[in-house]
């Protein structure tokens, strides 16, 4: 079982995020938080310096890649990060924009490109002491072409299979790739959604969740089962098939 004390947060001022920042946060604990709402972020980093934790907080957007870069390698310098959540993301098409094509390329930078972002300035200094944790947050949704948010969907399915195969080539350097893949969270992304989200779960059960499974440096943390399930059944069916399902549902 890993343990972590220096520990990079990006996406937490809310959400899946903000429940991972305030579980880790412990006397002897770094935190390093970024997210988009300053007011709700400074919130959430007075909370976790109540529980013991040193934070660092800042306002940035995980699409800056020139300032993420020079926070991220400050923090790293202070101490050495061993535990890292690219958890930023965002869904903004909710149905209305799949073909926007601003909508499109806004969701890729942050989802995909804020990954990359988040990921390669921190990586040089895990290798070089040949220890660390890496957790991309993915989703459920990025292993079906679900209607109704095709960017988002698209962009989770880029960083899973982007993390799943960084893991095998960083393992030998000690340093462990874990890719998450929720189902419905209550976050501020699935508050606007207005169609059913089964077995929905509330953000702290979900840190639980995701806090065993990089303890365990499990290559994928997927959850809820009956989500999961769901999911691997339709991408196991005949494309014709699953496409019939997904038409049915969209209209």
């Amino acid at each position: 079982m890993k343990s972590f004390s220096n520990i990079v947060i990006t996406g937490a001022s809310s959400g899946i995020g903000e429940a991972l920042a305030r579980d880790y946060a412990a006397p002897g604990v770094r935190l390093a938080l970024t997210g988009r709402d300053a007011s709700r972020l400074n919130a959430v980093a007075d909370a976790c310096r109540t529980r013991g934790a040193t934070v660092e907080a800042d306002t940035i957007d995980v699409a800056d890649r020139a300032r993420l870069a020079t926070w991220l390698a400050g923090f790293d310098a202070g101490g050495g990060v061993d535990l890292l959540l690219a958890n930023a993301g965002l869904s903004i098409e909710k149905g209305r924009g799949v073909l926007d094509e601003e909508l499109v390329r806004r969701t890729f930078a942050v989802n995909v490109e804020g990954v990359f972002n988040t990921v390669f300035p921190v990586l040089p200094g895990m290798r070089a002491r040949r220890r660390g944790q890496i957790g991309i947050v993915s989703s459920l949704a990025g292993f079906v072409g679900l209607p109704r948010a095709a960017a988002y969907n698209g962009s989770k399915a880029a960083v899973r299979v982007w993390g799943e195969s960084i893991r095998h080539t960083l393992r030998p350097d000690g340093v462990g790739v874990s890719v998450i893949c929720p189902g419905f969270v209550e976050t501020r992304i699935t508050k606007g959604n207005d169609f059913p989200m089964p077995f929905m779960m509330n953000a702290a059960r979900a840190s639980r969740i995701i806090r065993d499974g990089l303890a365990r440096d499990r290559a994928r943390i997927a959850f809820p089962f009956g989500t999961k399930a769901a999911i691997w059944l339709a991408s196991a069916l005949p494309g014709g098939w699953t496409d019939a399902i997904l038409a049915r549902a969209a209209r």
